[in-house]
């Protein structure tokens, strides 16, 4: 299906190139094709098959060209989206394209051993066909002119640790471009009302030149300008708040915190810890009627793989606390979880515009950039996030005092991965708050119709399943993450305050815009003439 795809675009590319009367050996001179991730990797041995079999280019001309031709970006530092396919399934299936992925290979090889004369370990990891395996991220270093990575932490983890032996052989390759959003959509389209009170205050110009919105900074302390950004705040959560009952038949209050992850749901984004940490607060409650919660809805939307059994098991457990707290009578009024089905842009546009907290709280060292972190920020909600992936621009951005930070940081986490010195048994024994919270996950607390239901996630959270325990530190970053929520829900409490570093986050967006970021590739890989 891949090459289905990629054949297809690679010869409707040469194709209209030739039509237009152009030599084919100044191709890469009018040609740039961007690959992201490794799903397009094919196009690489597929334009050089149409160099070589339909040009009769030799294979140095056609190497040449084609690697002035890609470039490639990388989105996601896990190991399951670096692909690997099986040599026996390709060579079957792709018969030609495998001749030219193997001679890619051993051309390649050669020039390793000459650099790395007996090192056959670091031949052998570098190589593209290797162990019955073809890695398709390797096909695409090799054969791009540029290597990007989406943020600036993402970008330092590739040269550093993914692709650290071929930055050390190709060190021009690599660049960080940071991903950006699309204002005209998620803001302009999806939240009109604030659009139309951006530009009473700064004029209409940051429509086309987002870096305008900085106008807007200073504004941060006008009273009248906070009361105006609450008033369309509480308009969206209204709207919301009607959909939620229309869809999911939940009543929320639109005058509660709208705490909001609404993401692809994997370990390592951590809606895990979200969901421990709404279970926390619920024994808080019942605990301690006083215990000073400003009332939250908890609002998730998350699509998981369909083999993805760790990521659907998630879901159920946050379906099963919402069904528990939603309609216990101690903690109306207090909490309420809404899970929203069917995550998609139309319905990520309802949510972001009615958002006043932000979660961006996956592993430090694990999310690329992510998108949702900008859009949310836009629409002035506050983050609680980790220092990972574009989090880190947003920090630098708007200043560290503007979002709630937590949790331990992409090289102390590499550092305990090295030392394998992390003991999540060990906090579990010592923390009687997290104990009794992990403690529920069993014994039927949550369903009692099916007990044991939640048992592989304590499981894997204490020893392991077929790894390392809790490889994704959710019991290392708890408590962390709590101080961060009792913060936010401190300073919620001052409205004056609150909407102040809304509009700080407002004011610094424009940097994380697409357009910029166009502009960027544009500048650094491509090179074409602006119109």
């Amino acid at each position: 299906q891949q090459y289905f795809f990629v054949s297809a675009s690679i010869q409707s590319i040469v194709h209209d190139y030739k039509r237009q009367g152009n030599s084919i050996f100044d191709f890469a001179k009018k040609r740039v094709i961007q690959i992201n991730d490794t799903h397009p990797a094919l196009a690489i041995p597929e334009l050089m098959r149409i160099l070589i079999d339909e040009e009769s280019l030799s294979w140095q001309e056609a190497w040449e060209i084609t690697t002035k031709t890609f470039a490639y970006t990388n989105h996601t530092v896990m190991e399951e989206a670096l692909e690997k396919w099986p040599a026996d399934l390709f060579r079957e299936l792709l018969p030609r394209i495998w001749d030219i992925v193997n001679e890619i290979n051993e051309r390649f090889c050669q020039e390793l051993w000459q650099i790395y004369p007996g090192d056959w370990q670091r031949i052998s990891s570098m190589a593209i066909v290797a162990n019955n395996q073809v890695r398709m991220a390797n096909l695409c270093i090799v054969g791009s002119f540029s290597v990007n990575g989406v943020a600036e932490l993402h970008t330092e983890i590739l040269k550093n640790q993914v692709f650290r032996n071929f930055y050390e052989i190709f060190p021009e390759k690599f660049l960080g471009i940071t991903n950006g959003i699309t204002f005209r959509r998620f803001l302009v389209k999806a939240n009109p009302l604030l659009t139309d009170l951006i530009t009473e205050h700064i004029g209409k110009g940051w429509i086309t030149n987002p870096k305008e919105l900085k106008k807007l900074e200073s504004f941060a302390n006008d009273r009248s300008l906070q009361k105006k950004l609450k008033e369309v705040r509480l308009e969206n959560k209204i709207r919301l708040a009607s959909f939620i009952k229309e869809t999911n038949g939940i009543v929320v209050d639109p005058e509660s915190i709208f705490d909001v992850q609404i993401k692809r749901l994997h370990e390592y984004k951590r809606q895990l810890l979200n969901a421990l940490h709404i279970l926390y607060l619920y024994n808080r409650l019942l605990e301690d009627k006083n215990y000073p919660l400003y009332p939250h809805t908890f609002i998730f939307a998350a699509k998981a793989a369909p083999g993805y059994r760790m990521a659907k098991l998630i879901i159920k457990l946050i379906h099963s606390l919402s069904v528990l707290i939603n309609n216990d009578p101690r903690t109306q009024g207090l909490i309420k979880i809404v899970f929203l089905e069917n995550y998609r842009v139309s319905l990520a546009e309802k949510i972001i515009c009615a958002a006043d907290i932000s979660e961006q709280i996956s592993t430090a060292g694990n999310e690329a950039s992510g998108t949702g972190n900008m859009k949310l920020m836009l629409n002035g909600a506050l983050t609680i996030g980790t220092l990972d992936g574009a989090n880190v621009e947003i920090m630098e951005t708007i200043g560290k005092e503007n979002m709630f930070l937590f949790g331990l940081s992409s090289e102390e986490i590499d550092r305990s991965k090295r030392l394998k010195s992390y003991n999540p048994l060990m906090i579990y024994e010592n923390d009687l708050l997290l104990k009794q919270v992990l403690d529920q996950l069993i014994g039927g607390f949550l369903d009692p119709d099916h007990p044991e239901i939640f048992r592989e996630i304590y499981t894997g959270l204490l020893l392991g399943i077929g790894g390392v325990a809790d490889p994704y530190y959710v019991l290392a970053d708890f408590k962390d993450y709590a101080k961060a929520h009792e913060k936010a829900n401190e300073i919620y409490k001052d409205q004056r305050l609150w909407w102040q570093k809304a509009i700080i986050n407002i004011a610094n967006a424009g940097y994380f815009s697409s357009d910029r970021t166009v502009s960027d590739y544009n500048n650094r890989v491509w090179h074409i003439s602006q119109v």
